[in-house]
């Protein structure tokens, strides 16, 4: 048989789009290369009623996110507000003046960087922030963290579109098991990566590893990882423009280490999260006693995740650990019970975290997006202009994508 529309991969993008051609009356085949649905939104239980993402875990802009309302929905809980960002540094808890000094040198930078954009530089953040400042650490630390790569890698367009309210609410029960719930009822092909589609013909067909597929128009929603590797080869071969427009935006590496301790050993007075600052090291942002729980989360972006994760798991619980023995002492070394660490960067469903714009190639989202023949689309969080690097920038492009679809095939109800 012939279906209307073939989704390829099973993430925020494409179970969003496989809800809505179902709406919309399309017959519908979606198929994902892993063994699970969800893509870079991935729980797993830290231990009996602990969540732990591995994946997307903020629900980043919130008042406008269309998770939140998906997340009431099905009695997710999530906290509101921002936690307070403790900051350690010189062996100690830092002064109300320190605080003061990084949030003003934070708030320089990020203006600095948006300027740039709105004067059509193409320009890394690296290029247009301090390079001198005892504070530099500390922003390029979290410019890995919200873009997966260095400020040097990044053009500043990603930071001036991105559409941010400023609320990120964390996800007590975690953010990949409601991309999960959300799709529960999508019926989806596991362990069928899709080889081959060609779309020479009039009408496209994709060599799986389970079989071919035909299909009138075709969504692909993976990361510009696998489309970069060249793992999907497309018949004929994608045009210029497409393939520079997937070289533009790479993906990076954001990977956590979480560590569960067996008792309370950062005490009450701990903030609920920490940047630690250590002489002759790598600056880390770690989470802290999240939801009242007794672990720790370090946060690992950008070339040095990349390093870490080829070190070596043991080489990420070592890092995150010595910061912690740093603030809190040694004593909370036999306190360990259980770790986490990820490894996005050779995940092979994904080979990577999230897109970051090549400085100067913010407009190459568009192009990502923009369908090839009005018959073969594209879909995910690097393809949006408002919410990339995001789960909810992946969701709302999967709707868009597919309203696009129908609207090719004459159906009146996709505006």
């Amino acid at each position: 048989m012939t279906y209307d529309l073939a989704i390829v991969g099973a993430g925020a993008a494409g179970l969003a789009a496989a809800v809505t051609a179902r709406e919309l009356g399309l017959n519908t085949v979606v198929v994902e290369a892993s063994h699970r649905i969800g893509g870079r939104g991935y729980t797993e239980m830290f231990a009996p009623g602990i969540a732990f993402d591995l994946g997307c875990h903020w629900l980043h802009s919130a008042t406008i996110n269309p998770f939140v309302p998906i997340a009431d929905r099905f009695g997710f809980r999530y906290r509101k507000g921002t936690y307070p960002r403790g900051l350690f540094v010189n062996g100690r808890w830092a002064t109300e003046n320190e605080r003061a000094e990084l949030d003003a040198f934070l708030e320089r930078s990020h203006d600095a960087v948006v300027a740039a954009a709105e004067q059509g530089k193409p320009l890394s953040q690296a290029d247009v922030t301090d390079r001198e400042s005892v504070w530099t650490p500390v922003f390029d630390h979290f410019t890995t963290l919200g873009t997966s790569v260095d400020p040097d890698q990044v053009g500043v367009e990603d930071t001036a579109s991105y559409n941010d309210t400023g609320e990120n609410w964390p996800l007590k029960d975690g953010f990949g098991a409601l991309i999960a719930q959300f799709g529960a009822d999508v019926d989806v092909t596991l362990n069928c990566a899709v080889r081959r589609i060609d779309w020479s013909g009039g009408e496209i067909g994709l060599e799986t590893a389970k079989g071919r597929i035909a299909a009138r128009r075709a969504l692909v929603t993976v990361s510009t990882g696998i489309l970069g590797a060249g793992d999907i080869r497309f018949d004929p071969a994608l045009p210029d423009w497409k393939e520079e427009a997937i070289a533009a935006l790479p993906l990076g590496t954001h990977n956590r280490v979480g560590i569960l301790f067996d008792r309370d050993v950062f005490g009450p007075e701990c903030p609920r999260g920490a940047v630690v600052m250590m002489p002759d090291s790598e600056v880390q942002a770690i989470a802290l006693n999240a939801f009242g729980e007794n672990y720790a989360v370090g946060y690992t972006g950008g070339r040095h995740a990349v390093w870490l994760e080829r070190a070596g798991q043991r080489a990420a619980i070592d890092f995150t650990l010595e910061r912690l023995v740093h603030v809190f002492g040694s004593s909370v070394r036999p306190r360990v019970k259980r770790t986490i660490v990820t490894a996005w960067h050779g995940d092979p469903w994904a080979k990577g975290s999230y897109s970051a714009a090549l400085p100067g190639q913010g407009h190459q989202r568009i192009e990502l997006a923009r369908p090839i023949d009005n018959r073969l689309f594209f879909a995910g969080e690097a393809t949006s202009s408002e919410f990339m690097a995001t789960a909810h920038g992946a969701y709302l492009s999967g709707i868009a994508a597919v309203r696009a679809i129908a609207a090719t095939m004459g159906l009146e109800s996709a505006a």
